[in-house]
Formats: C-alpha cells, structure tokens, sequence
C-alpha cells in the first residue's frame, strides 16, 4: 500500500484512482499529518441481474410449462 501527499494526489489523481482500484487502498497524508485512506466501492449488482437468451417459445408456452411445474 502507496502513501502520497496531499500535493502528489491532487496533481495525480487519475493514476492514485486506478491504483486503488488495483491494489484495493491508496493513503493520502495532509500537511498535519493525518492520514486518510482511499477505496474503491465495490460494484453492486443484483443475483437477478442476467443476460437474456433468445428462445423459440412463446409466452403461452412457459406459462403451461410452470404451471405443470407447481402441479407436481
């Protein structure tokens, strides 16, 4: 993990950015000396959230095929 200045972030801020995203956290020191600590958010996705297919079916179709699922 990579400490900068205050000054070196400011006039790095794109290259201090995707080294977070790399290494996970990037500290970044002030003139008084405190210390603070830069980290990527993770992306937020939902489980629900797939790729459709084509498919020769129709709408009719799926509708038997689950309720002949939900009948056994």
């Amino acid at each position: 993990m990579q400490v900068f200045t205050y000054s070196e972030a400011r006039q790095k801020l794109a290259m201090i950015l995707d080294q977070a995203e790399n290494s996970g956290k990037v500290l970044i020191r002030r003139k008084d000396g405190r210390i603070f600590a830069l980290v990527p958010e993770k992306a937020v996705s939902s489980p629900l959230d797939v790729p459709s297919i084509k498919a020769k079916i129709t709408t009719q179709e799926i509708v038997d095929i689950i309720r002949e699922g939900r009948e056994r």
